[in-house]
């Protein structure tokens, strides 16, 4: 299964927009100059993700986005299947071998047991383990 731009896109919109939970509505023209995307993709992605209810939309000078739900409540497979569509690393394994079923199915199932259970509040809140010094050697 590849993640394609969409779902990367559409998940830095829904990391940004929980980020902001709770203090209004934050525009599209904000989030793609933070993240240096382009605004008119993210005014593409964001309608499926209104359509889904996972975010409303405000009118007005200082209208936006807005998350529907916590971010607590909203999964990253939630995003994904919206904007991405089932989540199958192979299509037509019925007509695989036995092994071979098994083994899509379990890359299928860790798979969707990591995005629905990583919240937007876990990848809001998210610190990068790796330290700095990970390469730097002291003599």
């Amino acid at each position: 299964m590849k993640i394609s731009t969409k779902g990367r896109y559409g998940l830095t919109i829904m990391i940004e927009l929980a980020r902001k939970y709770g203090d209004g509505p934050i525009s599209l023209k904000q989030i793609a100059r933070d993240n240096n995307l382009s605004e008119h993709y993210l005014e593409q992605l964001i309608a499926p993700l209104r359509n889904a209810s996972l975010v409303k939309s405000v009118r007005g000078a200082y209208g936006g986005y807005m998350l529907t739900k916590a971010p607590h409540e909203i999964t990253a497979g939630d995003v994904i299947r919206v904007l991405e569509g089932p989540i199958t690393p192979v299509e037509g394994i019925e007509n695989e071998e036995p092994a071979k079923q098994a083994l899509w199915k379990r890359v299928r199932d860790a798979v969707k047991d990591v995005l629905d259970t990583t919240t937007l509040e876990d990848l809001k809140d998210h610190v990068d383990d790796q330290t700095q010094d990970a390469y730097m050697f002291y003599i």
